[in-house]
């Protein structure tokens, strides 16, 4: 069936560019199909960061599949051509409950494959929503090759985690609805595993509001891009290795980043899991150990941390109940 034609198509569109029109396009075309996230506005008193006035919880985690990534996986199969084979994905577990929850929505069949260090929640959601699910190698890179070589068998339609621009444009729309909900926002931060939710705020924001991308110890791609001059691959490791488990930074993201001036901040684990644990004992919110990252990065001195107003985006929750 074929769907909306992607703008980014476009034959005059710079490859490794989008810009906000096509973020914009993006949002007109899902909206009405994915939450409105809302924003819970605070201080940073209660995460022992005093010097924020204003610190803006964006409530991704609240999306439907459980994260952000229901936005970018819906785009993505609303302007694409989709046979009776249907769509397959590879993911550490949300990507793939997004383009499972997106098939079912628009009627498409799903296979996802994922890693083993994929979690058994977010194994469960996936076939909650009817996905043919594969359980594949130890990281995201073998579900990744086991997902192109069905593809390839199949004909069915691959949906990339985070390098394919309609995903990317479809995440940027985070970016949209924040500076509608915040207009005064003066730094955001995000946690960035492949770089599709972190390339698409980036790609919204550009120069004019700053954004920092957090990642993990084990989870450092972007880190690593601006130490080596270009995305290079990492070993994953650690508490947020599923959902940050990408083995290397996505070329879109890299580019919206580096054009940017996106800057880094790596947390360690026991950071993360104090901020997840903090988020549940003043605000009753539960995420899962990615979309605690950045709440995690506001204790480290940074030099765009000199803000009275800052963001962050929590981006996930698909987790067990249990901290």
């Amino acid at each position: 069936m074929h769907r909306d034609r992607d703008p980014s198509d476009d034959a005059n569109n710079t490859p490794d560019v989008i810009d906000r029109q096509q973020i914009e396009e993006a949002y007109e075309r899902i909206s009405g199909m994915v939450r409105r996230t809302p924003l819970l506005t605070s201080n940073g008193e209660g995460f022992g960061v005093t010097r924020f006035e204003h610190l803006h919880l964006k409530l991704e985690h609240t999306q439907h599949s459980g994260s952000f990534k229901a936005r970018g996986a819906l785009h993505a199969l609303m302007t694409t051509e989709v046979g009776p084979a249907g769509v397959v994905a590879a993911s550490g577990g949300n990507h793939g409950a997004a383009v499972a929850w997106a098939a079912a929505r628009l009627g498409y069949r799903a296979t996802v494959f994922v890693p083993t260090v994929a979690t058994e929640a977010k194994v469960q959601r996936l076939r909650d929503y009817g996905a043919d699910v594969h359980i594949v190698g130890s990281v995201y890179a073998d579900a990744l090759a086991a997902a192109g070589d069905f593809a390839s068998r199949s004909g069915a339609v691959a949906i990339h985690a985070y390098d394919q621009r309609q995903v990317v444009a479809g995440a940027g729309t985070v970016a949209l609805e924040l500076e509608q909900q915040v207009p005064g926002c003066e730094v955001a931060l995000v946690a960035c595993g492949g770089g599709g939710l972190a390339g698409g705020m980036a790609s919204w924001f550009g120069t004019e509001v700053p954004l920092i991308a957090v990642e993990t110890e084990g989870t450092a791609t972007y880190a690593s891009a601006l130490e080596q001059g270009g995305p290079t691959d990492v070993e994953v490791t650690g508490l947020a290795a599923d959902s940050l488990g990408a083995t290397r930074l996505g070329s879109l993201g890299w580019s919206a980043m580096s054009r940017a001036g996106t800057a880094s901040i790596v947390v360690s684990d026991s950071a993360v899991a104090k901020a997840r644990r903090l988020l549940w004992e003043r605000f009753r919110l539960l995420v899962e150990p990615a979309a605690a990252a950045p709440l995690a990065a506001l204790d480290v001195p940074h030099p765009v941390l000199n803000a009275s107003s800052v963001a962050v985006i929590l981006c996930g929750a698909n987790t067990p109940p249990g901290l």
